[in-house]
């Protein structure tokens, strides 16, 4: 049972990523029928540290409470932070005994320098799975995933992404019930749908980087509500179909459906967030045809439904 959690800091620590388990587990709420934690935040020897956003917090303890721990959670940190050496034992040695040990955010980068992602499913903010991947090749890098839970080890994406992963944990330890209870108290909802894709900015690009299909794709790009074919498009292009295929694939890296389609869920995206048209109207408006049609290609490369994207993005008058 999950019952002493341990977060560890260093300088450069993110306010916010720390607050989510300082919320989660350091919050005592035993009046209410939560479960009490043990809730210590460390840092390597014990010392204060500078958060990023440039205030000091001064941790409860040196290392020590990281020993016994059920949960030891890494928030994210600044970018190229020094990591000290206490702290990557620490984790490998808490990682050994089976205790959990989650990551926020760029959390997952220490994580990573312990040795811990090695073969294992994890994931980190969708600016950062690049990277993540690169420097720790063995890791099982997940691009869409809210968080990652693989045995132990819990990794989570950016920032709110870190309550998602928590709340995921206290149902894992506590049942749905309890963990929907304090969703309601912090005002959050209990599981959010989709992945990260929904939160990538995806601008429709100005001009098709194709050289000699370009002045094709500019075209397409002021006509994605008609339907063409692959011969169409070859005919304007002054190719035969298949020597266009083959053109179209080498100098966009995809086929020319593949490519149309994604021109067209990236419109339905600016429609779903900045106008008031319906569903259908924006099928229509975006070359789809008819909405069953777009919400099956707009749910495969976004990771949520047309209205669950509208509901979550759309722009707001401030004074509404």
């Amino acid at each position: 049972m999950l019952g002493n959690v341990a977060v560890i800091v260093s300088d450069g620590v993110a306010a916010f990523e720390l607050g989510v388990l300082c919320e989660v587990f350091g919050t005592d709420r035993t009046d209410d029928g939560f479960p009490p934690y043990r809730f210590d935040v460390c840092s390597a020897d014990g010392k204060p540290v500078t958060t990023r956003s440039g205030f000091e917090i001064s941790p409860a303890s040196d290392l020590t409470p990281v020993e016994t721990a059920d949960l030891v959670a890494v928030p994210a940190h600044k970018d190229g932070f020094l990591i000290p050496p206490d702290v990557l034992d620490a984790l490998r040695r808490a990682d050994a005994r089976g205790a959990y040990v989650m990551s926020v955010c760029s959390g997952a980068f220490v994580l990573g320098e312990a040795g811990l992602l090695d073969g294992r499913d994890c994931t980190t903010h969708w600016r950062y799975v690049d990277e993540l991947q690169e420097r720790f090749p063995a890791a099982k890098v997940h691009c869409d995933s809210l968080y990652v839970h693989d045995g132990n080890l819990l990794t989570s994406a950016g920032t709110a992404a870190g309550i998602d992963a928590a709340l995921h944990l206290v149902r894992q330890e506590h049942g749905s019930a309890l963990a929907t209870k304090l969703a309601r108290r912090m005002v959050v909802p209990p599981h959010r749908d989709g992945g990260q894709r929904q939160y990538v900015e995806a601008p429709m690009p100005k001009t098709p980087e194709a050289a000699t299909l370009e002045p094709v794709l500019a075209w397409l790009m002021t006509h994605l509500d008609q339907a063409v074919t692959v011969d169409e498009l070859a005919a304007r292009a002054h190719m035969a179909p298949r020597t266009f295929a083959r053109r179209f694939r080498a100098e966009t890296g995809t086929t020319p459906h593949d490519w149309l389609t994604n021109q067209r869920v990236l419109l339905a995206r600016r429609l779903l967030e900045d106008t008031d048209l319906g569903v259908e109207a924006i099928a229509g408006r975006a070359g789809f045809g008819d909405t069953a049609t777009m919400r099956h290609h707009f749910t495969r490369r976004v990771g949520a439904t047309p209205q669950t994207y509208r509901t979550t993005f759309r722009e707001r008058d401030p004074a509404g």
